[in-house]
Parts: structure tokens; C-alpha cells; sequence
């Protein structure tokens, strides 16, 4: 009975460790789109992070402005071609078996 109990454990655990959507091979075909929302994310991540530190002291005034200004510009851009293409309607995820 033991051994019948550990074979069905064995199978089970084997089931949700190889389910399909747990396979690694398993990955998504991001649009343009999608990856500039990441890219967004990032530098915004990279603004809060800039802005933490030079409140902490670690940046002299004049590396922050720069920094800060570089981040924004590049925000701006990444921001109005997600814009660009969420007008032409290229939005969503395709997704590649």
C-alpha cells in the first residue's frame, strides 16, 4: 500500500513540476509594445532609485540634474512611441507555443 501511495505521489509531483505552462521551453512572443512598457517600468524604477539617492547624499547636485534630465528624456520617448503604436493598435501579447 505504501509503495502504491509513493508511485501516485511520484506521478502527481512529476504532473505539476512538467505541466505545460511550467516548461521553460515555454515562452511568450512579446510585442514592440511590451517591451517598452518594461523599459518604462525600469527607468522609472531608475528615477526613484536616482532620487533616493541623492537625498541620501551620494550625488552631488550637478550628476543628478544631469542624470535626472537623461532619465526623463528617455522616459518621454519610450512614453510617446507606446503612444505611436497604441494608436496604429498594435497592443497585446502574442503568445508562441
Amino acid at each position: 500500500m505504501g509503495i502504491l501511495a509513493a508511485g501516485v505521489l511520484t506521478l502527481v509531483l512529476f504532473g505539476y513540476m512538467f505541466w505545460p505552462e511550467k516548461n521553460p521551453f515555454f515562452q511568450a512572443d512579446k510585442t514592440r509594445v511590451d517591451y517598452l512598457r518594461e523599459r518604462k517600468e525600469a527607468i522609472y524604477e531608475n528615477l526613484r532609485d536616482l532620487n533616493f539617492e541623492y537625498l541620501a547624499g551620494k550625488y552631488p547636485e550637478a550628476d543628478y540634474t544631469e542624470q535626472r534630465m537623461g532619465l526623463e528624456d528617455e522616459a518621454a520617448a519610450v512614453m510617446a512611441e507606446i503612444a505611436m503604436l497604441t494608436e496604429r493598435g498594435v497592443v497585446g501579447r502574442r503568445v508562441k507555443a
